[in-house]
């Protein structure tokens, strides 16, 4: 199977590299869901990745520039991206984030021993919250 290996992937990394591969499998996850909501990347070459941008994203791109090419060479390695070139996608629209589903809230925490006023209300909220991500059954 060892042997066979190289054969077989040297075609697919010819096309594209393992590190152009993992920046368009992760992108989510080094850009975050603003930007990837609105942007794709669409090829790795020479140090430039090349993103598609939709509407305006392309100025704000390129002021987060050096944080996103710094943390795709985190993710990817150093030096597998030098530069950002963004190009305006009118075709693409954006796609939307992904939004947890409401939590209703668990029933707070008697706390005796303590005056009534807000900060007694928060610590009893904050009580309750706390014994529901310990209790597995109300996980959500």
């Amino acid at each position: 199977m060892a042997a066979l290996l190289p054969h077989i992937s040297r075609p697919v990394f010819r096309k594209q590299s393992p590190a152009a591969v993992q920046v368009m499998s992760d992108w989510p996850d080094i850009v975050g869901p603003h930007l990837a909501a609105t942007t794709v990347p669409r090829r790795l070459a020479a140090g430039t990745l090349t993103v598609a941008c939709s509407g305006p994203v392309a100025m704000e791109l390129q002021h987060l520039a050096p944080a996103v090419i710094a943390r795709i060479n985190t993710t990817c390695g150093q030096g597998v991206v030098k530069r950002l070139r963004m190009i305006q996608d009118l075709t693409m629209t954006p796609r939307p984030v992904a939004r947890p589903a409401p939590r209703t809230a668990p029933a707070p925490v008697q706390i005796d021993d303590m005056p009534d006023g807000p900060l007694k209300e928060a610590l009893g909220r904050l009580g309750g919250w706390l014994n529901a991500s310990r209790d597995p059954k109300t996980r959500q």
